[in-house]
């Protein structure tokens, strides 16, 4: 059977779907992989973005880091594509229990869907680090602090709801990700390099033979997959849930 009807034929069959995705969902639309360094980038920045966007370079250098959290990794024009509104059907429909999302850019939930695990956080909750107030992704971008560093009324520094390098990921997130994974009759993934730890363990939880893997790339879990298909996440999901 060729690989997108038997897609079809598994999500037909599936009742407590589980999709894990990555970044590679959101740069169909329009959102690139901070991890794809440009020559653009090596004029801007000094540091590898895996230092920029780190705890430690973040509590030492404020204003370097959000030069490059505002400039490389907001996008609030940003609109779902297929794949968020394939995945957002397939929940409406009762298919789809989950979707467990490696991205913070919240398309997603724009997109309809409502049981979104975070597991790296979201850049639209941003929290003041002396009092705890609340701002939201449109504050910090009407900020217009001179150093660029978004600031609370009471004068702490806020700081975007999103896992940094050397942070952990939250504990009850990770525990209700892998709950639905343990519980899913088919998992798909796709998006995802499946090479950043803990979030790529989580595929060792899944118990099913249904775990379908969707890249443009190939990934080290490819062989352990039950179905690979390589291709745009918005196609393949697009058709596969009929729309």
């Amino acid at each position: 059977m060729e690989a997108q009807e038997q897609l079809k034929q598994w999500i037909s069959e599936s009742s407590r779907i589980v999709f894990f995705g990555g970044a590679g969902i959101s740069t169909e639309s329009g959102i690139p992989d901070f991890r794809g360094v440009d020559g653009l980038y090596h004029q801007q920045y000094q540091f590898p973005p895996e230092t920029i966007i780190s705890h430690s370079f973040y509590r030492q250098n404020p204003q370097e880091f959000y030069r490059f959290y505002k400039n490389r990794m907001l996008f609030p024009k940003a609109e779902p594509n297929r794949a968020h509104l394939a995945l957002a059907k397939l929940e409406a429909e009762g298919k789809l229990k989950a979707v467990i999302t490696q991205n913070i850019d919240g398309l997603h939930q724009a997109a309809g869907s409502k049981e979104v695990l975070e597991l790296h956080g979201s850049v639209h909750r941003n929290y003041c680090t002396r009092c705890g107030k609340f701002y939201s992704l449109e504050d910090i971008l009407n900020m217009d602090e001179p150093d660029g560093i978004p600031r609370c009324s009471c004068g702490g520094t806020i700081k975007p709801d999103v896992v940094l390098y050397e942070e952990s990921l939250d504990q009850e997130v990770l525990s209700r990700s892998v709950a639905y994974i343990t519980r899913a009759d088919m998992l798909i993934v796709g998006g995802t390099s499946l090479t950043v730890y803990p979030a790529a363990g989580l595929i060792d939880y899944y118990r099913g033979n249904r775990m379908v893997l969707i890249n443009k790339t190939v990934t080290p879990m490819d062989s352990r997959a039950d179905l690979v298909i390589s291709g745009q996440l918005g196609e393949v999901l697009g058709d596969a849930a009929g729309m």
